[in-house]
């Protein structure tokens, strides 16, 4: 892929751009088989690479310059940023809005957030693009100061660009924080992203994988996985830790509606669109707990058939995989962002061994990827 910002030096987030796309793959499967050797994966499955352009169905772009004019992209020292609304990640969508958004900074009156001299309001723009072109639009705001004016001006915004969902969220501090924990909801409620033909409701703070492609193959990989296991059978009882909207229990108890699978995620919001996806499917068997992952293993009587566990890059940490090396669990399906995170939490469960693995390229020009691995207890 080529890249004017990155010929140019004004960007190098995309570090391994200069090296071929196939040796990037290459090297990342290196990379785990290293990471994981020590524990005897009996199969490799070839990685999953997706495109290597116009996967990013999420912008997150800083706000820089001034209000007469905004610079979405990235900052810099010295406050002037880098504009990057034409970055060849994002979908076609997401690049195709941006000059509305940058004209709405102006209208509205949002005045960037200059870090250096701690003044201004408008920090962020994330912007998520479903399947069929609507988009979620989320202003990150140091304070309240702006909401009236982002009110006033709306419909202007919703005449210029598909926005099913908008909100405002609010972050405060001083500091290399994306968000906030506060949201203002402005316009609709939930934003459709359709995933191998599940409806997924993703509300403005619930997580969602930022390369739907590669998402949708990762699910797709889980299903076809546990279907051949035989200590899943078609009414087993699944757990799906850090579920978040449910992309993995939503697809399990999908593909036999028999299982008795739970979701668990600590967000509220995600939990409340995981049951909504489950309602609309009239997927009786599949239930979704708003708790922290550990701590509600950790407090049930016994575990189930299957654990899917897809935990953020510090892993399901020492607690969990003592429990999971202790329970009466048969398999774990463990889907990681972070490789050396995931060997560590393999070294902490001896007992369940990796039988299979596989990459995918869901970052494609960084060295970052996901892993799925498949686990069975020894004996």
């Amino acid at each position: 892929m080529q890249c004017d910002h990155f010929d140019a030096g004004r960007c190098g987030s995309c570090t391994l751009l200069p090296v071929p796309r196939a040796t990037q793959v290459a090297d990342k499967e290196q990379t785990l088989r290293d990471l994981l050797a020590p524990f005897g994966v009996r199969e490799w499955v070839p990685a999953f690479a997706g495109a290597e352009s116009g996967f990013r169905s999420k912008a997150k772009m800083v706000v820089s310059g001034t209000v007469t004019a905004p610079v979405l992209g990235i900052g810099t020292p010295d406050g002037a940023g880098v504009d990057l609304t034409d970055c060849a990640l994002h979908s076609a969508g997401l690049v195709a809005a941006m000059p509305a958004l940058r004209d709405f900074v102006t209208l509205a009156g949002l005045v960037p957030y200059d870090v250096a001299a701690r003044r201004g309001e408008l920090k962020h723009l994330l912007v998520t693009e479903a399947a069929d072109g609507g988009l979620m639009v989320r202003f990150v705001l140091r304070s309240t100061e702006s909401v009236l004016r982002i009110r006033k001006h709306l419909p202007t915004l919703l005449e210029a660009i598909d926005a099913r969902v908008v909100s405002v969220n609010l972050q405060p501090a001083h500091a290399a924080v994306l968000e906030g924990e506060e949201e203002i909801l402005l316009h609709g409620e939930t934003l459709t992203m359709t995933v191998n033909d599940l409806d997924l409701h993703l509300r403005p703070q619930s997580f969602f994988q930022t390369n739907t492609e590669v998402a949708a193959a990762l699910y797709r990989e889980a299903v076809a996985w546990v279907d051949e296991l035989t200590t899943v059978p078609d009414d087993a009882e699944v757990w799906d830790l850090y579920g978040g909207v449910g992309g993995f229990a939503l697809h399990l108890a999908h593909s036999h509606p028999a299982r008795r699978v739970t979701g668990v995620e600590v967000s509220a919001q995600a939990v409340e669109s995981a049951r909504r996806t489950a309602a609309d499917l009239d997927l009786t068997g599949a239930t979704f707990v708003a708790a922290d992952a550990t701590a509600w293993a950790l407090a049930q009587e016994a575990a189930p058939d299957l654990v899917v566990v897809n935990p953020p890059r510090r892993g399901i940490g020492a607690e969990l995989a003592g429990w999971l090396e202790n329970s009466g669990a048969r398999s774990v399906l463990y889907s990681s962002c972070n490789a050396a995170s995931l060997a560590r939490d393999l070294a902490a469960m001896p007992s369940l061994r990796p039988v299979r693995a596989r990459v995918l390229d869901m970052f494609p020009h960084t060295t970052h990827f996901e892993v799925l691995v498949l686990l069975t207890r020894a004996g």
